[in-house]
This record gives structure tokens, sequence and C-alpha cells, in this order.
């Protein structure tokens, strides 16, 4: 006699949702040494652990305030955000896509599946690297922080995401390289692949549903592979 449950057939992937710092470009540790080196500048350090728990959400103070209360005084702050941005900006213009970005994108769209953004970094900042690279064309839609109300760790970029694949979150795979991008990904309900950055090496990733070094090891069957072996 049976139990009363259907046995339903695992879903096909039906879309790729992307982080796009430290995922897509490898922005957070140019990021942070940039920064780092105007701490430098003024006898102090910046904690890499303190920068590493800021990584994928806009949710925290500015690195000019962390500054200022690490000296005890006030700073020009005008003035170090000048000149971190010229040294930041240099770095930025000479990164390429991380290793495997571009083998996945094409592949997706071979294989017509639907592949989104969902990024807490603004559209003014998503868009126009996207499309430096030449990689904007590979995307469905492009979801980011100043797009909704809450950013990571809250969901709502990943549902909008999916709901932009067709809500289909049973058969959407998101691929994150930070602890609260995967948070986030996981409370939306979607498989979540974590990709550590260089900046997030080494830190929890248990939440994920599958933990690689690069993209490299990550293909379109090896994703259909993994929703299938998810409960």
């Amino acid at each position: 006699m049976g139990d009363g449950f259907v046995s339903l057939p695992p879903p096909e992937l039906a879309g790729i949702v992307f982080d796009f710092d430290g995922l897509i470009l490898d922005t957070e540790m140019v990021g942070y040494e940039s920064i780092n080196e105007i701490f430098q500048d003024h006898d102090t350090e910046l904690s890499l652990e303190l920068w590493q728990s800021f990584i994928g959400t806009t949710d925290h103070p500015h690195w000019t305030e962390i500054l200022e209360r690490q000296l005890g005084r006030p700073i020009d702050a005008g003035a170090v955000q000048d000149q971190r941005q010229g040294m930041y900006r240099a770095r930025l213009q000479a990164l390429e896509p991380q290793p495997g970005v571009v083998a996945l994108l094409e592949a997706a769209s071979a294989g017509g599946v639907a592949t989104a953004v969902a990024s807490s970094s603004p559209d003014d900042w998503v868009r126009p690297h996207l499309e430096r690279l030449e990689l904007i064309h590979h995307f469905d839609s492009i979801h980011t922080g100043d797009q909704v109300e809450h950013t990571k760790p809250h969901p709502e970029l990943f549902v909008r995401a999916a709901e932009s694949i067709g809500d289909q979150r049973a058969a959407v795979v998101a691929i994150e390289d930070s602890v609260i991008g995967c948070t986030a990904a996981k409370a939306a309900d979607l498989t979540v692949v974590a990709v550590p950055s260089a900046i997030t090496v080494g830190m929890d990733f248990s939440h994920a549903d599958l933990l690689v070094d690069s993209l490299t090891d990550v293909s379109i069957a090896s994703l259909a592979e993994l929703l299938a072996a998810r409960p």
C-alpha cells in the first residue's frame, strides 16, 4: 500500500543566478588592498577579518568612519576617498573575469538556461563592468541593491532574480562567493554553490549545497546533477 506521496522527477535546470563582486570580477581584493593602503598611510591597518564580515552586503559603516574611529580623530574624508579611488580605478581596469565565468555563461546561453545577476552593489557599478567585459549580453536580467528595499543577507534580491526566470525556485541555482550571499540565496530557497574568492576563502560555507574552488569546476551538467540530488 502506498504512503500517499507521489515521487516527482527532479527539476531541470531553468536558471543560474550569479553574484557579481568577487564571483564574476574580483573587485573585493583590490578594493580591500586599496583601502588598506590608505589606512597604512595613517599608520594603522584595516582588519581583513572585519572587512570579510562586510563582503556581500552594503549594510556596514563606511571605511572612512572606521579609519576615523581607529585614529580617534576626524580626517578629510573627501581627500582620502579621492586618493583611494585613483588607485582603485586603475587596478579595476586591469581585472579580467574570474576563471570559468565566461565558459559557464556561454554554456548556459547555448543550453537555453536563463541567467541573472543578483548583487548588493548598485546598477551603475555592476552594469558598466559587465559592458566593459562584454558579458552583459549573456544575462537575461540584472538585479542590484539600489532596486530593492533590503540587500543581502535578506533574500529579496534572489527572490526577484528567481521571479525573472519564472519563479521556478526548485530549478534555479545561485552561485556566490560570500557567506552572506549564500545565506540570502538559501533564504530564497535556492540551491547554492559557493565559490570563495581570494578574500573569502577559508570562511564557513557549510550552509551551501556545494563548495568548489573555482567556476572551472562547475558545468551545466554538474549544476543539473546538484538539483537532482537535492532533497
